[in-house]
């Protein structure tokens, strides 16, 4: 299985920038699919962004324009870049690897944004 180990979170004002990062372990990582999910407190898990190997990219509708997922297969991190962030974007951030069929298969420990107004 997969480890996965995220960073980059932390405090920013609305209006503001974040960059997460998750770094993956193995040789296999240029072919999985990848995604971030998020858990805002007393909310259900949601998604944020997935990349394929292939580079197809889907975004949740609340992020879109916003945020933007990318891959380093050389260094086997995906990367997430959260823009015009909002205090609705406060929630822990999970760095997956996607299955097919959407599921997931490896979940990081998260790292939470905070987004103050």
């Amino acid at each position: 299985q997969v480890q996965l180990v995220e960073s980059g979170g932390g405090l920013v004002q609305s209006g503001g920038s974040l960059r997460l990062s998750c770094a993956a372990s193995g040789s296999m990582f240029n072919i999985y699919a990848m995604g971030w999910y998020r858990q805002a407190p007393g909310k259900q898990r949601e998604l944020v962004a997935t990349l394929t190997s292939g580079g197809t990219t889907k975004y949740g509708d609340s992020v879109k324009g916003r945020f933007t997922i990318s891959r380093n297969n050389a260094k086997n991190t995906v990367t997430l870049q959260m823009n015009s962030l909002k205090p609705e974007d406060t929630a822990v951030y999970y760095c997956v690897r996607v299955l097919a069929g959407g599921l997931v298969g490896s979940w990081g420990q998260g790292t939470q944004v905070t987004v103050s107004s």
